[in-house]
């Protein structure tokens, strides 16, 4: 696979990423929206985190996908991802300015956790969430993640949220007594 596949929800279309996505992360990572997400330092940073979320698709036939509702409005990114600092496979999102409590998150969220488990066949993933952001850690538990204190993050700031592969019974045998 070379580039990200197109993953359609309700309301929502998963799509690879197009050199004029970039402008609405340069603005993302200029805000205050950008607090608990390690951001480029200067534009060439800016680049290369840009494309290593489009080439991660041929390299590791995983990566980012731009977020658009039906009528092209960019909303974000959701990605699987495993760059060479983390421990383990990533979910992870990040939602522009204007298009939060609406759910969008939480949606294309959940179809790419759908994606990696039911294409990719991964057995888990984490989401590495700086432990301030509470938005973030709230939507992590409504993906059905639950805060894994022995796994490794990256950044001493951050938890580690484990989504369970959908098989995995929760809690063993004694969360049916």
């Amino acid at each position: 696979m070379t580039e990200a596949p197109i993953i359609s929800t309700e309301r929502l279309r998963l799509r690879p990423h197009v050199l004029s996505d970039m402008d609405a992360f340069r603005e993302f990572f200029r805000s205050d929206r950008a607090r608990y997400v390690d951001g480029p330092s200067d534009e060439t940073h800016l680049w290369y985190g840009f494309a290593s979320e489009v080439g991660s698709w041929s390299l590791c036939n995983w990566g980012g996908w731009a977020i658009e509702t039906p009528d092209g409005a960019l909303v974000g990114q959701v990605a699987i991802t495993k760059p060479p600092h983390f421990a383990e496979v990533e979910l992870g999102w990040i939602l522009f300015d204007g298009f939060e409590g609406r759910g969008y998150a939480e949606e294309a969220a959940r179809a790419a956790l759908d994606w990696a488990f039911e294409v990719r066949g991964l057995p888990t993933l984490v989401s590495y969430i700086h432990r301030d952001n509470a938005r973030s850690v709230a939507l992590a538990k409504r993906l059905g993640a639950y805060h894994d204190a022995a796994a490794s993050a990256h950044d001493p700031d951050d938890v580690v949220y484990r989504h369970p592969h959908p098989n995995e019974v929760q809690g063993g045998v004694e969360a049916y007594a």
